[in-house]
């Protein structure tokens, strides 16, 4: 399952949104009944997981933490505790919680961004502007992808 593109929505007096009909049919393809939302851990947005990436991200996190180790039990309970999962209305709308519009800035306006295999969720107002300058992005992707290790052969 991969998301890409954007979309934009507005929530309701009550916070709810329609999810994007591309990324909809997306996950009713691949049989995906509900999502995990959550704040994302760097920016100020908010991601919704496919319940099957949920899983395989806590099972990747919980591999690299020992459950004996009382820091790591503390990065694990709040990766997991802040989470509300969420399922599509019979309209494709789902409700997002007040705090969570709180924590990721949204009045109104939304902008949904497919992340591969996620999909986040971003105040029009802050994804309207880049994310990164169209110089600096370009620099940036030639140093991670034009570093192959063959060097010197042209």
């Amino acid at each position: 399952m991969r998301f890409l593109g954007n979309s934009e929505a507005k929530t309701d007096a009550k916070g709810r949104v329609f999810f994007p009909a591309v990324f909809r049919k997306q996950l009713q393809t691949a049989a995906e009944e509900c999502l995990i939302l959550r704040k994302d851990t760097y920016q100020d947005c908010l991601v919704l997981y496919p319940e099957s990436v949920w899983n395989e991200q806590m099972n990747e996190l919980r591999s690299k933490l020992n459950r004996w180790n009382s820091k790591h039990q503390m990065i694990f309970r709040q990766f997991v505790s802040d989470v509300e999962i969420i399922t599509l209305d019979g309209n494709g709308r789902f409700l997002i919680p007040k705090r969570y519009l709180k924590l990721a800035d949204i009045r109104q306006e939304v902008r949904f961004i497919g992340m591969d295999d996620t999909i986040e969720i971003w105040a029009k107002k802050i994804a309207d502007k880049p994310f990164i300058a169209p110089e600096d992005f370009g620099k940036e992707l030639e140093e991670i992808m034009g570093n192959n290790n063959n060097e010197g052969l042209e």
